[in-house]
């Protein structure tokens, strides 16, 4: 059995510290919890979605959650997450203000963002981590999201009863119909890091099922603003809380990997397009697209689940308003478990989740920070990536689980392909950063 230390990230202001619990404030069992001793009469804002059902649309009839996404609008769900967000900030649940932190476009055909925080190295308990089974019991327990304080959290988020956009500023909790909660991560990587939480009530473990992609691209798409993406980390690829959960957070730059050159593999016959990443450190399949934010889903879902069922880490980035989504095996922890990743890059203490694979490098130290290039970026993403032969297997293995979507499979030919990697190019080298970087406001 594969062990390793982890240092896992605070998310909550609850988790237990080595000297035992935080305090929390009076009522209840005295720690304003979301178990039954807490959370009667509890209420919280309720932002209720329009979900549009395929089986309703007529065949020129779109899902309006596929619309452009172009410039951010004044969206009522963003302006929610943000006006919430900040106001838990001037209320200090925050661990450290992130608005503070340096951020930094490294030079390069890429440009990945580099942002020393410090803040999150801080106040971390050492625990021992499995990073040889994905799929993973729920341990009541461990740390999960219904110890958080409910001050932590901002607002629920379901889908409407009758089809149309509903916010109710006060609704009460309704804990027999376990409802999706939207908190914040009190140890933020950027402005508006929050997390999203469905079916808080069921205790369902990290593990992607169909129901909760669906909601994660609800939430992106009714954001509707391209600088929000949402992000997953399975069990093994970084998770460090065994309780479903998804990530998301604001920044008002293209993350490198949406840049990367890709290669279309296939098409299904809803229209979702597989492509595969080309010249990018990390080996992934990109799908997008779609007849509604169901196809989507669907077929995203049940490639997590093959992942899941044959034991395989994973990450996932939903960006372009929900329209796209970045599928991302990988074996950085299995790595470090086996001793085989190079005792330089394991000193930065950067452990390579959705966020830095996706090209947002979060350091915690200064040297590195001053230092960052796109070379050292590359590097360590390499060590994240599977081979070229066991992502080709990995592949056979997905494309197999997702057969009964009727997929067009496209070869391309190859100046097809050349033309695409033509694109970008890795770095040659690894070289410390010499040059001025663009500084992110």
């Amino acid at each position: 059995m594969l062990r390793i230390k982890r240092v896992p990230t605070v998310v909550s202001n609850y988790q237990k510290e080595e000297g035992g619990e935080a305090t929390r404030p009076a009522g209840g069992c005295g720690r304003n919890c979301l178990k039954t001793c807490c959370i009667q009469e509890a209420k919280l804002p309720l932002y209720a979605f329009k979900r549009v059902e395929k089986a309703s649309m007529g065949k020129k009839k779109k899902d309006l959650a596929l619309q452009e996404c172009g410039e951010p609008p004044l969206a009522f769900l963003d302006s929610l997450i943000l006006g919430e967000w900040e106001e838990r900030m001037q209320r200090g649940l925050f661990r450290y203000d992130v608005t503070a932190c340096e951020t930094k476009v490294i030079p390069g055909e890429y440009g990945f963002i580099a942002q020393l925080n410090e803040g999150r190295h801080l106040k971390k308990r050492p625990t021992e981590f499995r990073v040889d089974k994905v799929l993973q019991p729920f341990d009541e327990n461990k740390f999960n999201f219904t110890k958080v304080g409910q001050e932590e959290l901002l607002f629920q988020f379901e889908s409407s009863d009758d089809g149309e956009v509903q916010f109710f500023p006060n609704a009460p909790i309704d804990v027999d119909n376990s409802p999706s909660l939207v908190a914040i991560n009190v140890s933020p990587i950027e402005y508006g890091h929050v997390l999203l939480i469905p079916r808080i009530f069921e205790c369902l473990p990290q593990r992607i099922d169909r129901n909760s992609f669906l909601l994660a691209l609800h939430m992106a798409a009714e954001a509707g603003n391209p600088y929000f993406r949402l992000g997953y980390n399975s069990l093994g690829a970084f998770a460090t809380i065994n309780h479903l959960h998804f990530q998301a957070y604001y920044l008002a730059a293209p993350f490198p990997i949406e840049k990367a050159p890709t290669k279309k593999i296939a098409k299904s016959n809803s229209g979702v397009k597989i492509s595969e990443l080309l010249n990018y450190p990390v080996r992934g399949l990109v799908f997008e697209g779609g007849d509604s934010l169901e196809d989507l889903a669907n077929i995203v879902s049940d490639a997590c689940i093959c992942l899941q069922n044959n034991n395989i880490p994973y990450n996932v980035l939903i960006a372009d308003c929900g329209k796209q989504a970045f599928l991302l095996p990988q074996c950085y922890a299995e790595k470090q478990a086996l001793g085989e990743v190079d005792a330089e890059l394991l000193d930065t203490q950067v452990n390579p989740a959705v966020w830095e694979i996706s090209g947002h490098m979060v350091l915690k130290r200064k040297k590195d920070y001053e230092e960052a290039s796109e070379a050292n970026a590359w590097r360590l993403l390499a060590e994240v990536s599977l081979s070229e032969a066991r992502f080709e297997e990995v592949n056979a293995l997905i494309f197999e689980a997702i057969a009964s979507f009727e997929l067009e499979v496209k070869a391309e030919t190859s100046e097809e392909v050349d033309a695409a990697k033509s694109k970008a190019r890795p770095p040659k080298a690894m070289v410390a950063g010499t040059q001025e970087c663009l500084v992110l406001q």
